[in-house]
């Protein structure tokens, strides 16, 4: 099918949302009982699946198009996941810091995925940082100053600002700190540890939400280990083509046109998020509008595409 998969984004309440509203300037409408955090708008996870929201699979979970139409994806084996989650996360408060497990540990633990991710900063606070990484060298020094509650002498922190990107393994301490808007991309995984969680009381139960510390120090990278990445900017017609990381499970990339541009299309199929401004989006001769927050998959029927207008996307495509 040479037509674009746009998708409807599940909503996530999260404590460190924290009544955040920046997800509506992504064209999100928030309920009134809404305390913000999360939109899963790219997802076929079982925890929060995108619904379709044009042509034959209207109506349908993303997850039900992958299982029951493969080639839509250029195949792929009966017992494949969809390898993705992509997420715009508003982080109102601290994040728990926190650590994802590797495939490996997490196959051994009943799930399909573990989880390398990475962020792509949408917007920052002049102030706000990322918890990223730690300072033990050993891993007996890590649970030592985990289990004494000795935060401030273990993580490490980095500043951060709107247009950074930050490339996160599996095995990674990291957590996003308060005032920072992200594009997520991800394993599509929902496997976390918690180290600290900076004693909030859960919403609904009124108790600490439980940490899991012996499993966090177990699948922590020790010692810590940056894995920065380099971007290469391209120039195209009329903008540029930013790529972001070239890493095992995906590749990510940006965007950014005023005027109008041809590219060819990602295989086996692209993902395309609008972070800023809006266009028209051309395919086999067929228009569609695109706005700030819309999300999108182009199927492998489509070898090429068109973007008109003035705006910046987010783009990515799975390598495992």
């Amino acid at each position: 099918m040479s037509e674009p998969i746009f998708l409807n984004a599940p909503l996530h309440d999260k404590l460190w949302g924290g009544g955040g509203d920046h997800l509506t300037e992504y064209g999100f409408d928030l309920p009134s009982d809404h305390v913000g955090g999360e939109a899963w708008i790219v997802s076929a996870h079982q925890h929060g699946q995108s619904t379709v929201e044009n042509g034959p699979f209207k109506g349908q979970t993303l997850g039900e198009v992958w299982e029951q139409h493969p080639e839509v994806f250029g195949g792929h084996p009966a017992d494949q996941a969809f390898p993705l989650l992509v997420k715009i996360l508003d982080a109102n408060t601290d994040l728990s810091i926190q650590v994802h497990p590797d495939d490996e540990y997490a196959n051994q633990h009943g799930e399909k995925y573990g989880k390398t991710e990475s962020w792509y900063i949408l917007a920052a606070t002049p102030d706000a940082k990322l918890y990223f990484g730690h300072t033990a060298q050993t891993r007996e020094e890590l649970a030592q100053a985990v289990n004494e509650g000795r935060w401030d002498d273990v993580l490490r922190t980095v500043p951060v600002k709107a247009g950074d990107f930050v490339y996160v393994p599996s095995g990674t301490l990291h957590a996003l700190g308060a005032g920072i808007i992200a594009l997520e991309t991800q394993q599509s995984s929902d496997i976390t540890y918690r180290f600290y969680d900076f004693d909030r009381p859960d919403k609904q139960t009124g108790k600490l939400r439980p940490l899991q510390i012996d499993q966090a120090i177990e699948v922590t990278t020790v010692p810590h280990q940056d894995y920065p990445t380099q971007p290469e900017k391209i120039a195209i017609q009329d903008g540029t083509y930013t790529k972001l990381v070239h890493a095992k499970y995906f590749d990510v990339a940006k965007i950014e046109v005023n005027g109008t541009t041809k590219l060819e299309a990602l295989k086996p199929y692209q993902i395309m998020t609008v972070i800023d401004g809006s266009g028209k989006l051309k395919v086999a001769g067929q228009d569609y509008d695109l706005t700030k927050g819309q999300s999108l998959i182009l199927p492998n029927d489509v070898n090429e595409f068109e973007l008109t207008g003035q705006m910046t996307l987010i783009t990515s495509k799975a390598n495992k």
